[in-house]
């Protein structure tokens, strides 16, 4: 039978790696888009790991926001011989503002709003920054890139639709009126008008001034003043988003891992996703804990009786944890049907290198499967 993830990557021109923080995102995606490589398909991967572990996993020193080709020296050192090309980049939040910027905003207010102090904080400080400037960045190089297929690795995060939202949550605060109403004499009046806003001419002015300074108010004031007139610009981008989010091409991969909290988490992700009417491919379980096979408790069965014990009692432990796992991914897979799940072992060592992700591909791609521990009701 044909993996789900095979079957999304023959059917899909974007995966998106989407889950709580913490559970494999990023390898999953890499992983997705190296066995598309291997496969004779183009593909990019698109992260926002801040630990920068991709751009070691993939043999090299590090990842910018300019999309970097996978040499072949680095494949070969893994022993793998991709049949198409694999580009990777690093989302840098800053550099994609600017250039949202850049493309966006008039000549005459580029470099003003470049410089100003509110907008430099801004990738970091506004709720749903990084979560925005994700899917500016998936628009583009769907837009622009000729790979066959593009994984992004979304933004950890603990709220499962934050990267939907986002564009949203822009044009929210851009339009917000509160705001406006405060900011509303300074945009009529211009610069002097800014100036008589900056002496505290309101006593709302005043007591906002306490906590913010005037000097912020000022960056502000003039941020809405030189962003007036954009909105239209984020308002289409936003339906842009959503439609490739939507379209036919895309899918989620929702990624998880066997504990708990992650579990419920992974429903509540699923459930929303469905809602949105979002096609998710599978859900990918990570890092589960792979039943004890017979073969190794007849094999301590042969040690010595005085090394027995030492080496029964670490099997019974890992039965246990699998057993943990096997009631975990039983009831996901109810509160998830139809959605196939997927599931990939705890290794021995960390996924930390191109033939380590390829492995991880076997099950991702259904050359390998492990079977989650049968766990009686």
């Amino acid at each position: 039978m044909t993996s789900p993830l095979r079957r999304a990557y023959e059917e899909n021109s974007v995966l998106i790696t989407v889950g709580s923080g913490g559970v494999g995102k990023t390898t999953v995606a890499a992983t997705l888009a190296l066995r598309a490589a291997m496969e004779g398909t183009a593909s990019l991967v698109c992260t926002i790991d801040p630990a920068k572990r991709l751009a070691n996993a993939l043999g090299l020193e590090a990842l910018g926001n300019q999309v970097t080709r996978i040499g072949d020296p680095v494949f070969a050192r893994a022993g793998l011989a991709p049949r198409a090309p694999m580009d990777a980049m690093m989302l840098d939040m800053k550099r994609t503002w600017d250039e949202v910027i850049e493309r966006r905003a008039p000549p005459d207010k580029r470099e003003k709003i470049l410089n100003n102090r509110f907008y430099q904080s801004l990738s970091t400080a506004l709720a749903g920054s990084q979560e925005y400037v994700a899917m500016e960045k998936l628009c583009e190089l769907r837009a622009t890139s000729s790979a066959g297929l593009i994984v992004l690795d979304t933004p950890p995060t603990a709220h499962a639709l934050d990267f939907l939202d986002a564009p949203n949550r822009i044009l929210d605060f851009l339009d917000n009126e509160s705001a406006k109403w405060l900011l509303t004499p300074a945009l009529a009046a211009g610069k002097f008008g800014l100036k008589l806003f900056n002496l505290g001419g309101s006593y709302v002015a005043k007591t906002i001034a306490r906590f913010t300074g005037t000097e912020t108010l000022q960056a502000l004031a003039d941020f809405m003043l030189h962003m007036s007139g954009m909105n239209e610009g984020f308002r289409e981008r936003a339906h842009q988003t959503r439609a490739l989010l939507e379209a036919q091409s895309t899918s989620f991969v929702l990624v998880t891992g066997p504990m708990p909290d992650r579990l419920d988490e992974a429903v509540y992700f699923h459930t929303l996703l469905q809602q949105n009417k979002l096609r998710v491919a599978a859900v990918v379980v990570n890092r589960v804990h792979a039943p004890v096979a017979d073969s190794l408790w007849a094999e301590v069965a042969r040690l010595p009786p005085s090394l027995q014990p030492a080496f029964e009692k670490t099997l019974k432990e890992n039965e246990h944890l699998a057993r943990q796992d096997g009631r975990g991914i039983a009831r996901l897979a109810e509160a998830c049907a139809p959605t196939p799940l997927v599931l990939v072992p705890r290794f021995e060592a960390d996924v930390h290198d191109l033939a380590s992700l390829f492995e991880t591909s076997r099950y991702l791609w259904g050359d390998a499967r492990l079977e989650a521990a049968v766990v009686a009701r």
